[in-house]
């Protein structure tokens, strides 16, 4: 029966994983992206990576963060004690049974696009209603889409743009704005369409997600790539 138990239990955790997963697609998280983060808070490893910003500054994942870092601390002392007590006979399984059924039954409806879709549109409107701007990641405060991009892109030594300003680069009729340029400690704001570009700028930037593909494709290579290898060293490091 002790087996019965723990088994049906790792089933429960599995449906828990995968609530949060559609929980945190439905707030506009990446699908391999959710999962990671789900996985990291319910284990309490791993959750020191950079992507753990998009829930840390985002309202409504982080209680749902919350929600899982706790039930993971919860399962981990619950497995503990039935492996401590495997040989005994005082596991309630029926009760458990009726936990999985219950909540295999909310991941079902949950993976139902209409519900689906009403979930995510309700997301966003509580964000509207119950947050200030300033509490909104900037996805929603730009209220951006799939075609939109705001991206920090950094101005390498070989760049092709260096000498060039952002207002002439942009002449080509990109639909790209230009919020500020960081130069070391300096933020340039008033000047920034007219600054020359130089080695080591980080620009920040809005706009279409092709054209800024097309405009800086270079850096945006390069600036995958540096990522890729963070990615790579981290996992290397764990």
């Amino acid at each position: 029966m002790g087996f019965i138990f723990i088994l049906i239990y790792f089933v429960i955790i599995f449906l828990v994983l995968e609530i949060a997963v559609i929980l945190f697609r439905s707030t506009g998280l990446k699908r391999d992206i959710s999962r990671f983060q789900v996985v990291s808070m319910m284990t309490g490893t791993g959750f020191t990576t950079k992507e753990s910003e998009l829930i840390l500054r985002h309202p409504v994942r982080r209680n749902i963060g919350m929600f899982l870092i706790l039930f993971g601390a919860f399962s981990l002392a619950v497995i503990i004690s039935s492996i401590s007590t495997i040989m005994t006979k005082s596991f309630h399984i029926p009760q458990l049974i009726w936990t999985a059924a219950v909540l295999g039954l909310i991941l079902l409806v949950l993976r139902f696009p209409p519900v689906h879709s009403f979930i995510t549109q309700w997301f966003h409107a509580e964000l509207q209603q119950n947050f200030d701007l300033k509490e909104l990641p900037v996805s929603e405060s730009f209220e951006m889409n799939e075609n939109d991009l705001f991206i920090d892109i950094s101005i390498h030594e070989d760049s092709r743009h260096i000498g060039k300003s952002v207002k002439d680069l942009l002449k080509d009729d990109y639909d790209i704005n230009l919020l500020f340029i960081k130069r070391g400690e300096e933020t340039i704001r008033k000047d920034r369409m007219s600054t020359e570009l130089c080695s080591g700028d980080l620009i920040f930037v809005y706009g279409s997600k092709a054209d800024l593909s097309r405009l800086f494709e270079e850096e945006l290579k390069l600036r995958e790539q540096q990522e890729h290898d963070e990615k790579r060293a981290a996992r290397l490091n764990e």
